[in-house]
């Protein structure tokens, strides 16, 4: 997680917010993007509003305009903690519906009403309901990265980095955990506890293999592999770290390997 005070009050001048993006952004490309970003930056000041961007985003979003950077659940606190009125979230639905349920008197908006997930968009309210009513007394975990609505169907929610500590923390011989189908086996691999998961993946996660993983280690001997836990658990398996995107940002500031590569 990091906030960038700097950027919220307009502080930088537009060069100084260039080199932050200057390996990603060529000098050519650079002033038609500075118009846009000179205009956000007073939005922002004029609407008394902080922009979050999830760690997703691409660098001209990330590195010039976002004001809170990080995981989803943590930029919705972080907003919380903040004066802003208007909270932008740089993200999806879901994202801007957590952003809005911790922080119920501001206004949330989102840039593009076509932002979803797949993951997300895999259960629905009813799918809940039917789990539940299959399993009766299991408490259902459900991973933040679902709509408001299913998460009203839940017992508690959980993140990719406490999914195993929520898990365990129930005190329960069994789980229903939803949506993530290759996050709950993840964490059923890590648990005594028994978990019944849903069919739901990440259009983008699913697609990693380990034979992936084998090519990048053939290319460069040194890397070291770092992966998501909504990866098959067979990639996390050949990798040599699996953790949040905020977990993964903390591992390598810790050890500081000369090459890495993110599976996510």
């Amino acid at each position: 997680m990091l906030d960038r005070p700097d950027i919220r009050s307009s502080a930088l001048p537009l060069p100084e917010i260039y080199a932050r993006v200057r390996h990603h952004v060529t000098p050519g490309e650079w002033p038609a993007l500075a118009a846009d970003i000179a205009a956000i930056l007073e939005l922002k000041r004029t609407r008394n509003a902080v922009l979050l961007a999830h760690n997703y985003q691409s660098p001209e979003i990330f590195h010039t305009v976002a004001d809170i950077v990080g995981d989803s659940l943590a930029l919705a606190r972080e907003a919380a903690a903040t004066d802003a009125q208007v909270i932008l979230v740089a993200g999806v639905h879901f994202m801007a519906e957590t952003a809005k349920i911790l922080n119920p008197d501001k206004t949330v908006l989102i840039p593009d009403e076509r932002a979803g997930c797949s993951l997300a968009e895999s259960i629905r309210p009813e799918d809940v309901r039917a789990l539940k009513a299959r399993h009766p007394g299991v408490p259902v975990v459900t991973y933040v990265n679902t709509s408001a609505a299913v998460k009203a169907e839940s017992d508690v929610c959980c993140t990719s980095g406490n999914a195993k500590a929520v898990v365990e923390a129930l005190g329960v011989p069994r789980v229903i955990m939803i949506p993530d189908q290759y996050l709950a086996r993840n964490v059923a691999a890590q648990t005594q506890v028994e978990i019944i998961s849903w069919h739901g993946r990440c259009e983008v996660h699913e697609r990693f293999t380990p034979a992936d993983i084998a090519d990048i280690r053939d290319i460069y001997p040194d890397v070291t592999v770092i992966a998501h836990p909504e990866c098959p658990p067979d990639v996390v398996a050949a990798s040599d770290f699996a953790g949040s995107t905020a977990e993964m940002v903390g591992f390598v500031a810790r050890n500081r390997p000369p090459r890495v590569a993110l599976v996510t």
